[in-house]
């Protein structure tokens, strides 16, 4: 079902969703090699308890963490666990919270220690595409108009979309129509209209589109194991440019003092 928000919904999903940038940052802090990936996680649920929030990812569907850790060629929904993080390594992380009876969901792909400027390329890349999709999330609009723009992007680079996993609604449920695909044509999918709240997610790869689903019954992966990088904003559509709900400002003050930028 799609289901359209008030104004007042929508400042509660802001609420959610500026509260995940917000723990995204604090996990930002603590992004080093050596450390494991259920020492993020445990930051990331402490974080949001303390700040009257529940954390949104946890028992969903029976996922047993607060975050998705994704490594290298892992795409999304990585368990955290003993994972050592290695220099060299990129890691997606997405959060969601609940608060006030509404989520917020965003994702971010990190650099741990030094990475390969082929990486660094891919992420940049990546990040570029949420935001070429993100121009055109705006009222008479379609949903195939923000696949189309975050897939022409990359492919024009290089890289590939996976297909399997898409963005959605977002709102008193973590996932909700429309299904918001990172590739499509012009025109095309649900109209755009003032109220929409997605959550906008481009999943790309460096090599090949392919996924498997690794034996834990969670992780997706590459099927030939090359990197994969994951950026999310949820937005509410508007008249002009999107209300970008989510943001990365924290975390990019973290990578600033830490010189992680790229």
């Amino acid at each position: 079902m799609v289901y359209y928000k008030t104004d007042d919904e929508i400042e509660l999903v802001r609420e959610s969703s500026l509260l995940v940038g917000k723990t995204l940052a604090e996990v930002a802090k603590c992004i080093e090699p050596g450390i494991k990936t259920e020492a993020l996680n445990k930051i990331a649920e402490e974080f949001i308890l303390d700040n009257d929030a529940i954390p949104g990812f946890k028992g969903y569907s029976g996922f047993p963490a607060t975050l998705c850790i994704s490594v290298n060629s892992e795409v999304v929904h990585g368990i955290p666990g003993d994972r050592v993080l290695e220099d060299g390594d990129i890691v997606s992380i997405d959060c969601g919270v609940l608060k006030n009876s509404f989520y917020g969901d965003s994702a971010f792909t990190f650099a741990v220690g030094d990475i390969s400027d082929d990486l660094v390329q891919l992420l940049r890349t990546t990040k570029e595409s949420l935001y070429k999709g993100l121009e055109k999330a705006k009222v008479g609009g379609r949903v195939g108009d923000i696949g189309h723009a975050v897939q022409t992007y990359v492919e024009e680079r290089g890289y590939t979309v996976v297909r399997e996993l898409v963005g959605h609604g977002l709102g008193k449920n973590l996932h909700e129509g429309p299904e918001v695909p990172n590739y499509g044509k012009q025109g095309k999918g649900l109209k755009l209209q003032k109220g929409l709240v997605i959550a906008v997610e481009p999943m790309i790869n460096m090599g090949k589109k392919e996924i498997i689903q690794k034996n834990d019954g969670w992780t997706i992966r590459t099927k030939d194991d090359q990197a994969s990088a994951h950026f999310e904003h949820s937005l509410a559509i508007n008249n002009g440019q999107p209300d970008i709900l989510s943001t990365f400002e924290y975390i990019e003050e973290v990578l600033k003092k830490k010189n992680r930028e790229f």
